[in-house]
Parts: C-alpha cells; sequence; structure tokens
C-alpha cells in the first residue's frame, strides 16, 4: 500500500512535468504509458486527473507501444508475484 502511494505521488509530480500534450506520441513513448498507466492508479483514486493515454498519438504505433507496455507491466508483475525460485535436489 505504501509503494502504491509513493508511486502515485510521483506520477502525479512527474506527469505534468514531463508529460508534452502538444507534442505526437509515437511506439517508445506509448510503451512508457501502457507500463505506467497501473502506477496512475493511486493517483486517479486520491483526485487528482493524471494522464495515461496520449491524445495526439502516432496512430496504430503509440497503440501497439501501448499495449506493449501494459503487457510489460504485467508481466513484470506477475512474474515476480507467482515466481518460485527453484530448489536444489537434494537426493543422495
Amino acid at each position: 500500500m505504501a509503494a502504491g502511494l509513493v508511486f502515485g505521488w510521483a506520477y502525479g509530480w512527474a506527469a505534468p512535468r514531463l508529460y508534452r500534450p502538444e507534442a505526437p506520441a509515437g511506439f517508445w513513448l506509448g510503451a512508457v504509458h501502457g507500463a505506467l498507466m497501473p502506477v496512475a492508479l493511486p493517483s486517479l483514486l486520491l483526485g487528482r486527473d493524471v494522464p495515461i493515454y496520449a491524445a495526439h498519438g502516432t496512430g496504430r504505433g503509440y497503440k501497439l507501444g501501448y499495449i506493449a507496455g501494459i503487457n510489460l507491466c504485467g508481466f513484470v508483475f506477475f512474474g515476480l508475484a507467482f515466481w518460485k525460485p527453484s530448489r536444489p535436489d537434494r537426493r543422495p
């Protein structure tokens, strides 16, 4: 919970400083937006209106990047949540 609040605060602080809505967003910015989209949840729940999707994307490239970013974030989260380190076999 604390990590989520810290991430939400950091996202709320960085979004207006680093996001330029007038610049067209391509694949890589779409990937960053997709990966950081779950981090925006605490800010949205606290009543801050933070951007999670670029209004001026380049089209298909931005959307593919956004989807890739969401999948990468999910892969990292669920990969860490369900990862079990292998134990060495202790047979004689």
